[in-house]
């Protein structure tokens, strides 16, 4: 392995190893849609929900991230840095789910709710089709909206 290869693999452990532990520190929360649990990290500020799972290469079954936002609204998302296909529900002020999407790695394309979302909720793609969760299902356990 020539030193230039092996560098960019310690680095990229530092990256991911050093994004793991920033991981650790965001709360976790339970949520239920049509009796399926979400292990859910908890991202309620500009600066988690900007990072969101940037940089990170795999989701333990089950897990995924929240997007808590301030108040319902039209919302987008990008896949800017980001290594594992994901499917994200976008989820309005009553916690029901208005429409999921599915994100290709490292795409930059923009998904839209298609209404005002309070929440989103990523998965590893395909988790929402895999357990019947569909559009108009409702999701329980979701927080009070981020604080301004």
């Amino acid at each position: 392995m020539s030193r230039l290869t092996f560098a960019g693999v310690v680095a990229s452990s530092l990256l991911a190893f050093g994004h793991l532990a920033a991981a650790a520190d965001l709360p976790v929360t339970t949520l239920t849609v049509n009796g399926q649990k979400i292990i859910a990290e908890v991202v309620n500020t500009p600066e988690q929900r900007a990072n969101g799972l940037m940089n990170r290469f795999s989701l333990q079954p089950d897990h995924g991230m929240l997007f808590v936002f301030e108040e319902p609204q039209p919302l987008g998302f990008w896949m800017k840095n980001t290594y594992i296909p994901l499917s994200i529900a976008f989820i309005d002020a009553s916690g029901r789910i208005v429409n999921i999407e599915d994100m290709k790695p490292q795409d930059e394309s923009t998904h839209r709710s298609r209404g005002f979302a309070l929440y989103a909720v990523e998965m590893k793609q395909g988790w929402f089709a895999a357990k019947g969760v569909k559009t108009g299902d409702v999701v329980s356990g979701l927080p009070a909206p981020a604080k301004r």
